[in-house]
């Protein structure tokens, strides 16, 4: 899927977020999700839920730790199971 401008515009202005990526605004949905769910702060992860939506947020996350390979630090994981089981329904 594309990236919206409102979700590029916000990734390229928490460059802090993914500092290892030289074009920030060539970040997929799930890239974006999973730096902010990792190194953003409660307002960055309001925001990226706030143009994406509590479920598309809460699926990107979903897909992302089912796979065996995973990116996400195991208290981050742990918190947005939880937080994502309460807060959003599943697909």
């Amino acid at each position: 899927m594309d990236t919206s401008k409102e979700l590029a515009d916000f990734i390229a202005s928490r460059k802090s977020l993914v500092w290892y990526v030289k074009d920030p605004r060539a970040l997929d949905e799930e890239a974006i999700v999973e730096a902010t769910l990792n190194y953003g702060n409660w307002n960055d992860v309001q925001k990226v839920i706030g143009i994406l939506g509590v479920s598309r947020v809460a699926e990107i996350f979903r897909k992302q730790v089912s796979r065996p390979r995973k990116n996400y630090r195991p208290e981050v994981a742990h918190y947005f199971r939880l937080y994502f089981d309460k807060y959003a329904i599943p697909a």
